[in-house]
């Protein structure tokens, strides 16, 4: 009977033990449980791209940085075919850079810079009225990439399985090494 009580209490505590992990683990969050609109006006869940590496980019039409669309959609490009998608997210944070509507913001990638990654409908990624995803990537999404969203062209790399393992700040280039090299190493995993 003894070894009965014990076999039932181990039981337990490794039942007790994977709930609290369980919980953990889904307080934590994932990108992929998030869902906004894309700049078509429809749902996009984040959850359609499991599985692929995903770069996610706020951006602006009229910025300094706005010429790194031409480099965003080469390594877009150069890489879909491997499971890499980039998902751009226009905002307006940073000195009215992009005031325009979606359909005004997706005419402009269009016929600028043949953007063929999706676009999602314009965000707020920082203050009080900032997306959710946004207030994940930049504070609980990981803390070695946690921060506010200084400028337009923040881009943060998310591997295969929804964690997000990298950040880059706008003043590099989406095609140089340093982002290429982790693209590459986030699709050999």
């Amino acid at each position: 009977m003894k070894n009965g009580r014990n076999s039932n209490f181990r039981t337990y505590l490794l039942g007790v033990m994977i709930l609290v992990m369980s919980a953990s683990l889904f307080a934590a969050g994932s990108i992929y449980d998030f869902t906004l609109n894309s700049i078509d006006g429809k749902p996009m869940p984040l959850a359609d791209f499991k599985g692929k590496v995903i770069l996610v980019v706020n951006v602006a039409s009229r910025c300094g940085f706005t010429p790194q669309y031409s480099a965003l959609e080469s390594i877009y490009e150069k890489y879909k075919d491997q499971g890499f998608v980039i998902l751009g997210f226009p905002a307006n944070n940073f000195g009215s850079q992009e005031p325009g509507t979606n359909a005004e913001i997706k005419k402009f990638c269009s016929a600028k810079y043949n953007v063929t990654f999706p676009m999602y409908a314009k965000v707020s990624v920082k203050g009080d009225d900032q997306t959710p995803l946004y207030k994940y990537l930049t504070e609980s999404a990981n803390p070695n990439v946690a921060g506010e969203i200084k400028w337009n062209f923040t881009k943060f790399l998310v591997d295969r399985n929804g964690r997000v393992v990298q950040r880059f700040e706008p003043e590099t280039t989406p095609d140089s090494p340093q982002v290429t090299s982790a693209i590459e190493k986030a699709l050999k995993q």
